[in-house]
């Protein structure tokens, strides 16, 4: 009788761990996925920061006339490479 109020005993503790572990389990899933959010939310205020460096970027370089014809001679190439592209395909 002793032995099965011993396996009783260590039955009970065992639940009790158990539902201890269950309950810490959920509370860290519930963690996670507000991390998670955070994490998504983050990465899309960084993607809108980027685009604004690139527009606060092209307007300041719009200022500057020396850059402003290096881009005009970039866009050039660009456009010439595209156009080289375009009579190739349709030949």
């Amino acid at each position: 009788m002793e032995a099965l109020d011993l396996l009783s005993k260590k039955l009970d503790l065992l639940l009790k761990k158990y539902a201890a572990t269950e309950s810490e389990n959920k509370r860290l899933r519930e963690t996670v996925a507000a991390q998670t959010r955070s994490l998504d939310d983050l990465g899309r205020k960084l993607s809108s920061l980027e685009k604004d460096m690139v527009s606060v970027h092209i307007g300041s370089t719009r200022e500057n006339g020396e850059d402003n014809e290096n881009m005009r001679r970039q866009l050039d190439s660009v456009i010439a490479e595209i156009d080289k592209i375009l009579n190739t395909l349709n030949d």
